[in-house]
């Protein structure tokens, strides 16, 4: 075999934290990846818990924040808003088995010039009626630069994603302008997806990640070095609070910053579970 097929068949260990599924996936280390993400890929100063919580939508939908299809706005409950970019949009749009096309339409020309609105229709295989959406430029435009310059490609834009949202479900994800209107508290966070809501109720309540105690001089009696694989199927078969307690005590001897944040995150999601 090659060296070009090994790297083509190699995969990810079954078990592997989601940040070495990601590493992996970008052929980067995960601490690297960690630590340029949390310089790139948000806005604002972000905690480890918040950027796991970032990672995980980028791996439910797909999408690459090196190439800002999606990063995220911290919001003011210490949780995250994830933004996809356009790019992103279509990326998930058209990856959607039953995507069969889309199509635009102008309304009439305002007095300044500009439609008065956009319409979207998305068309699936599986539906008899195509989805169409409408989004008016007087509800839509904002006193910002690129509404200024760009206005109908921007309300197109719109349009493009109210319709993608309910042509697809694609639910807990927002353009940058919805986002910096959620930050600034102009509009309610109305749509967080059920999973998205969890992943940050979990990231608001996170502890500071704890630092790892020396480990003591080995000894011929002593058990194996804990892994990321052990604590994650320890939490999976938790049955009780107690249990996970007993795993947060054991996930101290975890040396990897980012792996002891993700194993943070996930406790406090099965202790909700678990309530």
């Amino acid at each position: 075999m090659s060296a070009e097929s090994a790297v083509a068949v190699a995969q990810v260990p079954q078990g592997a934290s989601l940040l070495s599924r990601m590493a992996s996936r970008f052929g980067v280390e995960p601490n690297k990846m960690l630590s340029t993400l949390k310089a790139t890929a948000f806005r604002g100063e972000v905690s480890n818990e918040q950027m796991m919580a970032l990672l995980i939508v980028a791996e439910q939908y797909h999408l690459n924040p090196w190439v800002k299809e999606i990063y995220a706005f911290p919001d003011k409950n210490n949780g995250i808003v994830p933004v996809v970019g356009v790019d992103g949009w279509l990326r998930i749009l058209n990856e959607h088995p039953q995507f069969n096309g889309i199509e635009f339409k102008d309304g009439p020309v305002t007095k300044d010039g500009l439609p008065e609105w956009i319409e979207c229709t998305i068309y699936r295989r599986d539906r008899e009626h195509p989805i169409v959406t409408r989004e008016y430029m007087a509800e839509c435009k904002r006193g910002t630069g690129p509404w200024g310059s760009h206005p109908r490609r921007l309300l197109r834009h719109k349009s493009l994603i109210q319709c993608a949202r309910i042509a697809m479900s694609f639910v807990g994800i927002y353009d940058q302008d919805e986002a910096e209107r959620i930050v600034e508290g102009s509009v309610e966070l109305v749509r967080e997806a059920p999973e998205i809501a969890e992943i940050n109720e979990s990231v608001r309540s996170a502890k500071p990640a704890v630092v790892p105690v020396e480990p003591a001089a080995p000894s011929g009696n002593d058990l194996p070095s804990v892994t990321f694989a052990h604590i994650a199927e320890c939490i999976k078969t938790a049955k009780s609070r107690d249990d996970l307690d007993l795993v947060a005590d054991l996930a101290r001897g975890l040396v990897d910053e980012a792996q002891r944040a993700e194993v943070d995150v996930e406790i406090r999601a099965k202790r909700k579970a678990l309530a």
